[in-house]
C-alpha cells in the first residue's frame, strides 16, 4: 500500500470532468484499488457516482491510497492529475 496527500487546485472542485478522468486512469489499472480519503470518507475512485457525491471543494485535502500491481506508479499518475488541476 502506497499513499499521498494532494489538494483540490481546480476552481470548481470534484466536478463530473475531474471525477471521470479519476475513474477512466484507475479501471485502466484494473489489479489495483484506489480509495479516496477527504473530509471522513473512502471513496472508491473508480466510482465516478460515488467521487462526485462527496462534494469536494477546492481546497479539500485527499488522500490517495493505493492497493495492488504498479501501486507507485498509479500513485504517481492519479497524483498528477490532482497537481494539474486536472487540465483546467
Amino acid at each position: 500500500m502506497v499513499s499521498k496527500k494532494v489538494e483540490i487546485v481546480n476552481a470548481e472542485g470534484m466536478h463530473m470532468r475531474p471525477a471521470g478522468l479519476i475513474a477512466k486512469a484507475v479501471k485502466a489499472h484494473p489489479d489495483s484499488e484506489v480509495i479516496l480519503k477527504a473530509e471522513g470518507k473512502d471513496i472508491k475512485a473508480k466510482a465516478v457516482m460515488q467521487i462526485m457525491a462527496a462534494g469536494l471543494k477546492k481546497g479539500t485535502v485527499v488522500e490517495i491510497v493505493v492497493n495492488g500491481g504498479d501501486e507507485q506508479a498509479v500513485l504517481d499518475e492519479i497524483a498528477k492529475m490532482f497537481e494539474d488541476g486536472f487540465g483546467e
